[in-house]
């Protein structure tokens, strides 16, 4: 008879009071006690004590002399008003205004000129400062939901390890009862 099918034998009652009887008092001894000992990865500790945060575009800013913080301060300020389609509106406005010249002057280089130094570079540089910003809200958005989603599964990561640690305990009682068991019949 194999050990599997002696414990197919065992009276489903006997097990069922070694489980109800098992005095779960000295767990955390007999989990210290395991050969397994859990060490947390310092990036674990520091998400786990809320010291981690996402990284916001204010925590870039320069923090140093006054002259480097005013000189982010109003490179943000122009960024965010040249960077909105009423700007690109208003800059083809005023590269229309020199546009009558430009055809007057009948010469294909001073209409190339204008087209490619003025209406283009002064329309361009906001829609293409829009599009920046477009793109660059759904990259915060999606580097926010990994950072919420790796928030969850180091949660689930420590709930498991606190499951597992739980099972070694009763699992060590429950082997400690069975050898109790297996002393008194032999």
């Amino acid at each position: 008879m194999s050990s599997s099918d002696s414990w197919d034998m065992m009276p489903k009652r006997s097990l069922f009071r070694i489980m109800r009887s098992a005095n779960f008092e000295g767990i955390n001894s007999m989990v210290e006690s395991s050969t397994y000992e859990y060490v947390p990865h310092p990036h674990t500790v520091r998400k786990l004590s809320h010291q981690d945060e996402p990284v916001k575009v204010a925590d870039q800013l320069p923090k140093g002399s006054f002259g480097a913080r005013f000189n982010a301060w109003l490179a943000v300020k122009v960024t965010t008003g040249v960077g909105t389609m009423w700007c690109a509106y208003a800059f083809a406005l005023l590269a229309l205004v020199s546009l009558p010249s430009a055809i007057r002057s009948h010469s294909p280089v001073i209409l190339v000129s204008w087209i490619s130094q003025t209406f283009l570079q002064l329309v361009l540089l906001s829609v293409i400062i829009v599009g920046q910003n477009v793109l660059a809200a759904a990259q915060d958005k999606r580097s926010e939901a990994t950072y919420e989603d790796a928030d969850a599964v180091l949660h689930e990561a420590v709930e498991i390890q606190e499951h597992l640690k739980q099972q070694d305990a009763t699992l060590n009682i429950l082997i400690e009862r069975l050898t109790a068991l297996e002393a008194r019949i032999s």
